[in-house]
């Protein structure tokens, strides 16, 4: 189980985000949401124990992850804005590099992650000469490698068009089970896959609802939709 106890993030004098606490349990899909500058990203950096809280803790399976940094970093898997991945690299050398970091090799498995993310065909490129589309599919491949119990996500479909978005979305789906998985997402095709919904605004956690409940619809109907990015063809083109 992962739990944010009384969590505080102050940046540039300003108070993010205080006295936050929740916790997701394995198997547990939890979304984020808020207005932008809410501190979700933030939240995230602190989950995934790159920032250090200004006040209250991080705890996975009991104990601090600060204090158990190594044993939790065995356990996680975090995707923040950046793809995090090696500019020089092809896609099938970023797997494979990212595997040799996790002391596998499954070439078999890279190929079945390219083939789900959309990527066969492009294997051999530079990801340099990739659309930033395609790049934010060779980090989401990563998901499909790795059985991470802990999943933190930031906009993971953040630059896709819509109809590889709601693909990749539902093959991410089938990975899930099992995983405790957050998500920081302002797309409600991202939060139609939670169990959960956490609002923060203002500082607080200002609403919490679960899939099946009329709370949850009024929350997924604040997000933005998919039309936005439709109506643009010029954004869409190339993915």
């Amino acid at each position: 189980m992962l739990e944010a106890k009384s969590l505080s993030c102050v940046r540039d004098e300003r108070i993010l985000f205080s006295e936050l606490s929740f916790s997701v349990q394995p198997g547990d899909i939890i979304q984020v949401e808020g207005p932008n500058g809410a501190g979700k990203t933030s939240l995230l950096r602190i989950l995934a124990g790159l920032a250090r809280p200004d006040g209250g803790e991080v705890c996975w399976r009991g104990r601090n992850t600060l204090r158990d940094r190594a044993g939790y970093q065995q356990d996680l898997l975090f995707i923040g804005h950046q793809p995090g991945i090696k500019a020089v690299l092809t896609p099938f050398e970023n797997l494979q590099f990212y595997q040799a970091v996790r002391g596998t090799t499954d070439h078999q498995a890279i190929w079945r992650a390219l083939e789900q993310v959309g990527l066969v065909g492009y294997e051999d490129l530079p990801v340099a000469q990739l659309s930033a589309g395609q790049q934010r599919r060779v980090a989401l491949a990563r998901l499909l490698l790795h059985p991470a119990a802990c999943w933190l996500l930031d906009e993971p479909t953040e630059g896709l068009d819509a109809a590889t978005a709601r693909d990749v979305l539902q093959r991410l789906r089938q990975q899930m089970h099992g995983h405790t998985v957050i998500v920081a997402t302002h797309w409600r095709r991202e939060a139609e896959t939670a169990d959960r919904l956490l609002w923060v605004e203002g500082g607080r956690l200002l609403a919490e609802a679960r899939r099946g409940t009329t709370d949850f619809d009024k929350l997924l109907g604040r997000l933005r939709e998919d039309a936005a990015v439709v109506a643009a063809p010029a954004t869409a083109k190339g993915f």
